[in-house]
């Protein structure tokens, strides 16, 4: 098994692949050098970063002569911004696993859009950026406010919310040569909800679903204080959101694998949209949340998927008694947070990061762990809460 990792993630996957007995491979930034624990990996190679972000064919090349003396059975991408890669090296060697086009729905914002209003789910009004009348077209009908962006970024990154015309030609304008990597589309106020899920043979065997409390786009923009909780199992809302998870993905196509997709409750008719999905385990460590409501690590699941996919095997999913949780993470003005006033009985993870504070909850009760989140909110607003990471020194 060979994993690309443009980040230090996924432990749990490359644990597991080698527990089911894969030989791991691990392809990475050169940047990552001495961050990988030994264990996790049979082997390990590296790019420099630049290469290995952009430079496809360097990295066809040089996975082309591993192969030659390594069986590579499955190529996973262990984050967002390595779909491609995976996809291209994978339509080369002809191995099983979403290639270059089906990635695309995973990937690409404009593809997905297109691809769910095709298939008769209900997504905000867009149009590519492509082509100027499109573009002015669109303004002339849609009314404002609308959001720009970037086809192929992840979550919230380079979205750019506007409110008059002249906003969106300042931007596209800016753009230069970049400008139809984007697309725009109305902004649609509402509730957003994600569901994380896990598919083996083209169904769902697992799927969980949440509730943001501040949107993400909100959190990026304005520097708020992230939080989310799972939803009531078999709530109206809860069944609603993985029904229209399944409809997307059996639309989409993916067959082995996992996703974290995203929706919106409009606030003016309580109609639900399609947002965005992805074909990998939810950042922000949503997997840690999902993990402590339902004891399922999708990390591990994942691997699991992959290696069963690979032998021919049967799979499913081994699920603990459900509970509600629920995740909060910020920014933090200390370097090193001293959150030990916090020690509630439902608390059962807090972040250890360098200029964060992070915590999940979990009880029965989902009125609890919403007293929780709020309280853990305003505490962490007032004491903790900086809305931008801290400047650099000289040298750092």
């Amino acid at each position: 098994m060979l994993c690309l990792a443009s980040y230090e993630k996924g432990h749990r996957f490359l644990e597991e692949a080698r527990r089911q007995g894969c030989r791991v491979l691990l392809l990475t930034s050169l940047s990552l050098e001495h961050k990988w624990p030994a264990e996790l990996y049979d082997d390990i190679f590296y790019m420099p970063d630049k290469e290995f972000e952009w430079n496809l064919q360097h990295m066809l090349q040089g996975v082309n002569h591993l192969a030659r003396r390594e069986r590579i059975d499955r190529i996973v991408p262990l984050d967002d911004f390595d779909l491609e890669k995976a996809a291209l090296l994978r339509e080369h060697l002809r191995i099983p696993g979403l290639g270059e086009t089906a990635t695309r729905f995973f990937r690409d914002k404009l593809a997905m859009r297109m691809r769910a209003a095709e298939s008769g789910i209900r997504v905000p009004v867009f149009t590519s950026t492509a082509h100027y009348q499109n573009i002015t077209d669109f303004l002339e009908i849609v009314p404002p406010p609308w959001v720009l962006k970037p086809r192929l970024m992840a979550g919230a990154m380079g979205i750019h919310k506007c409110h008059s015309k002249e906003q969106v030609w300042e931007i596209v304008h800016s753009l230069g040569d970049e400008q139809s990597f984007f697309v725009l589309e109305q902004f649609v106020p509402g509730d957003i909800f994600h569901v994380d899920s896990i598919w083996f043979g083209g169904e769902v065997v697992f799927a969980i679903a949440s509730a943001y409390g501040t949107p993400p786009l909100e959190v990026a923009t304005g520097g708020g204080i992230f939080t989310t909780e799972t939803l009531e199992a078999g709530s109206e809302i809860d069944l609603g959101l993985r029904q229209l998870n399944e409809t997307v993905l059996r639309a989409f196509g993916l067959r082995d694998g996992v996703s974290h997709t995203e929706f919106i409750r409009a606030h003016s008719d309580g109609a639900l949209y399609f947002l965005e999905t992805s074909a990998r385990v939810g950042g922000a460590n949503i997997a840690d949340l999902i993990e402590a409501a339902s004891g399922v690590n999708m990390w591990a699941e994942w691997a699991k998927v992959e290696v069963a996919a690979a032998r021919g095997c049967a799979y499913c999913v081994a699920e603990q008694p459900r509970q509600q949780a629920g995740l909060l993470v910020s920014l933090a003005h200390q370097e090193w947070p001293d959150t030990s006033s916090f020690n509630e009985p439902e608390l059962v993870w807090r972040m250890n990061k360098k200029h964060h504070v992070g915590f999940i909850v979990k009880s029965p009760q989902r009125q609890r762990v919403a007293e929780l989140l709020k309280l853990y909110t305003d505490r962490v607003r007032r004491d903790y809460h900086a809305s931008a990471p801290p400047r650099k020194k000289p040298g750092e």
